[in-house]
């Protein structure tokens, strides 16, 4: 059968029964493999999978080391084009055949059980097929069931609810072409300067990267084969489309916005469940400012004497010392001054160096100091001797060492 009676027919830009069918078939085989070459307990995917994709020239090697270090992933990217040099696809290639998607997709799972990938894996080029898309649900299914087998026992760490990532870098067609000439004519200066001096090591040079039409059919093939598969994505994950067109600190910025972390989506339901009774802390602090200003003003309607009171000890007592510690940006303060036993007082206090920039944390110690002793009894009177400790921190001054 040639290859186009074998491309399956897609409606509205979906994949066919046919097709579904096909995944199924190819990753019950896979894994059935991977049940029989590893035990069930070793079955231990990554925790979260970000699946990269975009068009020629999008930059995905040139973003993902910021990618991997957004998401706090310390593992090497897994690039499917570098899978496909394997041993096992090499000799696949070398008996005559093609590494087709049943190859792609069991050499990625094989990497994926690598315990470097066990928090997280980002997936260059994959899936790039209807056939990849239907397998990739598979696997996730599959994870989702292991998840479930072991969540009441101690291997449950290992087999966590998995989070996806589908992240797609766009440019037009126009940039597309630009960035893969480009990237040729910088190859070609690298390989001849190799040649010129001896020094550094030749790079393989792509077609598509030497010419407009290699680069724009290059481009075509993308929209028309990997688009479709991408943008299935979104109705299962979480989707990320990055507009790529810009320089680097742009599309940079681009992608951490969309990588953002969200409790709710990413931990497991137990987990979330049990945190979000606890408020969050931009909720608290969205109207803190207001509500600061509300109390200052308060102060001084409700309080005025008191609150003229604290303004001054802390002008003449603390200001001063706050000066003296300026490089280092904290000043300790001891004060037994009895305005501070006042309700309200602490308050103010801690209030008026929030409002001028400052954070001051008080703590407050009774110590007992013997007063005096009665001779026919012995019992030693103590006086109650109330000490606040006053921390002052803010922003110490920088200076330039030689």
């Amino acid at each position: 059968m040639d290859q186009e009676a074998k491309t399956p027919e897609k409606i509205n830009g979906k994949i066919d029964d046919l097709e579904i069918k096909d995944a199924e078939v190819i990753f019950d085989a896979v894994w059935e493999e991977l049940e029989e070459d590893f035990s069930h307990q070793e079955l231990q995917f990554p925790k979260e999978l970000i699946l990269l994709g975009g068009a020629p020239g999008s930059g995905k090697g040139t973003h993902t080391k910021f990618i991997l270090k957004a998401r706090g992933l310390t593992c090497p990217p897994i690039v499917i084009s570098d899978l496909l040099v394997t041993p096992e696809a090499l000799r696949i290639k070398d008996r005559g055949g093609m590494v087709g998607d049943k190859e792609v997709v069991d050499i990625l799972l094989r990497k994926l059980l690598q315990p470097e990938f066990r928090d997280g894996a980002l997936l260059d080029g994959f899936p790039r097929t209807g056939v990849q898309v239907e397998c990739l649900k598979q696997l996730v299914d599959r994870i989702n069931h292991l998840h479930l087998e072991f969540s009441a026992t101690p291997l449950a760490i290992n087999f966590r609810r998995p989070t996806i990532h589908a992240m797609v870098l766009f440019i037009n067609e126009k940039t597309s072409i630009d960035r893969q000439l480009r990237r040729g004519r910088e190859l070609k200066e690298h390989n001849k300067s190799v040649d010129e001096t001896g020094v550094g090591k030749k790079v393989d040079l792509r077609a598509t990267d030497l010419t407009v039409d290699a680069a724009a059919h290059r481009y075509r093939i993308f929209k028309e084969k990997t688009w479709d598969a991408l943008q299935s994505l979104q109705e299962i994950y979480h989707y990320h489309f990055v507009n790529a067109e810009g320089p680097i600190d742009e599309v940079e910025e681009n992608i951490l916005k969309e990588l953002k972390y969200q409790s709710s989506l990413e931990l497991d339901p137990k987990t979330y469940d049990r945190l979000r009774h606890l408020p969050l802390a931009k909720n608290i602090t969205v109207h803190a400012r207001q509500e600061l200003v509300r109390r200052l003003d308060s102060y001084e309607l409700e309080h005025s004497e008191l609150f003229e009171k604290v303004v001054a000890i802390i002008n003449t007592h603390f200001i001063g010392i706050v000066k003296r510690h300026a490089l280092s940006g904290k000043a300790i303060v001891n004060s037994e001054d009895p305005i501070f036993s006042a309700p309200n007082a602490i308050s103010m206090l801690i209030d008026i160096f929030s409002e001028r920039g400052y954070h001051a944390i008080v703590d407050k110690t009774i110590t007992e100091i013997p007063r005096r002793i009665d001779l026919q009894t012995g019992e030693i009177e103590h006086q109650k001797k109330i000490i606040y400790r006053i921390e002052v921190n803010f922003k110490g001054s920088e200076i330039r060492r030689g």
